[in-house]
């Protein structure tokens, strides 16, 4: 048993709370920039005074209507200004947010609120009513919704016109005195899992969890967190990452924006000019994948791929000492040719990216490394309030995912499972005891994972316990590793290794049908053939191949890819084989193509 800890760097006062930072920044830098906001094409500016006064305004507007402190007031909407807004407003009012994934079906959405006992609902869009009316009857204890739809000129959506209508008669030294009455150790949010097997459960996370998570994010961060600095959030906020930091930008005072729009990305980036980056691997995976797709596309491809090689090259002789003379010239001339373009993509102005919620392939961390973007991995999950361990700028290891956070402890046990203790782990599960009871103990939270410590405390993660194939020869097999592998090729989108107690390894593949036409036009084919056609095509069969070959390196003989499939869509969510946060529902997948695995294997 190897156990590594990080002594904490500050502390979580009792009376404390996440409203506290916003009347505090308020006070001291009203006039600093706190948000940019976009509305129709421009991107606006919101003070710190002023989102103050929004937060208050609002809260007064759900006190109006008679919630009370504790109780929880649902939010389903993508990522937008008036989320953070919302959130706060909720917390000003002394109430807990729940946060619904804008996608949800309605089953989800019923469940999610008839366990949280939500009083108020916050939706986006008519579709979202659409939803929440077919199941509205199993509803009794939700009395209020409002829709927020799009903003109107002045930037004003209806949900928050009306709350801020409703409280009008309420003075403000009653949000004051509400929020004031709310401690460190009370239910700041209830986050539900996404739910890879089973109903999602409502983790309980306090005031201290969120506050200690930021905190431990500014110390791991200090050169991204400084004030002045800016984020553009694209993840759906209702995931615990995109959360925290979002929190931890409004305690550092960074400008933070918003956009769900992930369609129109790269432009957003191009004129919001963010200095950090926050993002999921498949984010780093589809802007490598484009980059890679357009060059090719352009006649460029044999340009890209060495600049490609160089990158990583580059990247791997950091850690051996530093490139040579004739290795600096090679990156020197690719940075003007291939690199600079990169950058821009994520801005021009990105110091670094942080990437968590998955495990990021070794060779695409290298690959960013090399181009000037340094991603910094990090490890955590709903129940220690997004990253228990981070790589940090000074100290980093690829292929890891850091040291533990300021305050927290890892411990391996002796099965491999990765143990997490420390103020930023949760408090239990909402209405499930069982669960609650089978995940802690002792104060330390059995993630679930696999994993290992090194001697320097760095962590690195190989695999879910769950996911563990064991085939038919008693050989324990953990997908992660060749999965990763895969998707790095950018010809392919998804991969899921199968092989439970069958004779050897198999493969579902999916192709990504953004890269395949240029594919095809490079070998002179019709690009608008569909991947439905390709299945068995003996061409895409051998550029698959190519990448299972690379991916069986990185593992024993009797653990690499025998067969696989090609199959004729991607997963998707609305398929119920991905999560929200873009995770295989890997039982879903198998109950789908049931078929195609037994075809495999005959």
């Amino acid at each position: 048993m190897r156990e590594f800890s990080v002594p904490a760097t500050t502390t979580v006062a009792e009376d404390e709370n996440l409203t506290d930072m916003v009347w505090a920044n308020a006070e001291r830098f009203g006039s600093a920039v706190s948000f940019r906001r976009r509305i129709e094409d421009s991107w606006v500016d919101v003070t710190a005074a002023e989102f103050a006064d929004q937060v208050l305004q609002v809260a007064k507007g759900l006190i109006a209507t008679g919630l009370q402190p504790g109780e929880r007031v649902a939010l389903m909407s993508r990522t937008r200004y008036e989320w953070t807004l919302l959130d706060f407003s909720i917390w000003a009012a002394g109430c807990a947010t729940v946060p619904i994934y804008e996608t949800s079906a309605s089953d989800q959405i019923e469940w999610i609120l008839q366990d949280s006992q939500a009083k108020a609902i916050i939706i986006e869009t008519p579709t979202h009513r659409e939803e929440l009316d077919n199941v509205r009857d199993g509803l009794s204890d939700l009395h209020h919704v409002w829709q927020l739809d799009a903003p109107t000129a002045d930037g004003t959506s209806p949900a928050v016109e009306e709350l801020i209508s409703l409280g009008s008669e309420i003075p403000d030294s009653e949000v004051h005195d509400r929020r004031r009455t709310v401690g460190a150790e009370d239910l700041a949010t209830l986050i539900y899992t996404s739910g890879t097997t089973g109903r999602p459960k409502g983790c309980v996370l306090t005031h201290r969890n969120m506050l200690a998570e930021v905190r431990a994010d500014i110390d791991a961060f200090p050169r991204l967190m400084q004030p002045g600095n800016s984020m553009l959030m694209f993840l759906p906020m209702a995931h615990v990452l995109a959360r925290a930091i979002a929190v931890t930008c409004v305690y550092s005072r960074l400008t933070l924006g918003h956009t769900g729009d992930v369609s129109n990305l790269v432009a957003d980036l191009g004129s919001f000019r963010p200095t950090f980056v926050l993002a999921v691997p498949r984010v780093f995976e589809k802007v490598y994948n484009t980059a890679k797709q357009k060059a090719h596309s352009e006649g460029k491809g044999k340009i890209f791929d060495k600049a490609e090689a160089t990158a990583v090259e580059y990247s791997r002789a950091q850690e051996e000492g530093g490139a040579g003379i004739s290795l600096r010239l090679k990156h020197l001339l690719f940075d003007r040719l291939v690199y600079g373009k990169l950058r821009s993509a994520l801005g021009g102005r990105c110091l670094a990216a942080v990437s968590g919620g998955a495990p990021l392939g070794e060779r695409l961390n290298h690959f960013y490394r090399g181009v000037g973007v340094q991603i910094l991995e990090g490890y955590g999950l709903t129940e220690t309030t997004a990253a228990a361990a981070v790589n940090v700028e000074n100290s980093y290891k690829i292929g890891t995912v850091g040291r533990p956070l300021a305050g927290t402890s890892v411990r391996i046990a002796e099965d491999g499972e990765v143990l997490v203790k420390g103020d930023v782990v949760f408090q239990q599960y909402w209405n499930n005891p069982t669960a609650t009871e089978e995940s802690l103990e002792d104060g330390w939270f059995h993630t679930g994972d696999l994993g290992s410590l090194d001697e320097d405390g760095f962590l690195r993660i190989t695999g879910r316990k769950k996911e563990i194939i064991v085939t038919a020869g008693g050989k324990n097999v953990a997908p992660a590793v060749l999965e990763d592998h895969m998707r790095a090729h950018p010809l392919i989108s998804q991969c899921m290794v199968v092989g439970d107690q069958k004779p050897f390894i198999g493969a579902l593949v999916t192709i990504d049908e953004e890269f395949l036409p240029s594919w095809l036009a490079e070998r002179g084919r019709d690009r608008t053939t569909p991947v439905a056609d390709l299945v068995d095509d003996e061409e895409l069969r051998t550029e698959v191949q190519k990448a299972i070959d690379e991916a069986n390196e990185a593992v024993s003989k009797a653990e690499r890819i025998k067969q696989f499939r090609i199959l004729p869509r991607d997963f998707t969510e609305a398929g119920g084989e991905m999560t929200p946060s873009l995770k295989l529902k890997r039982r879903k997948v198998v109950e789908n193509h049931s078929s195609d695995i037994e075809a495999i294997y005959s």
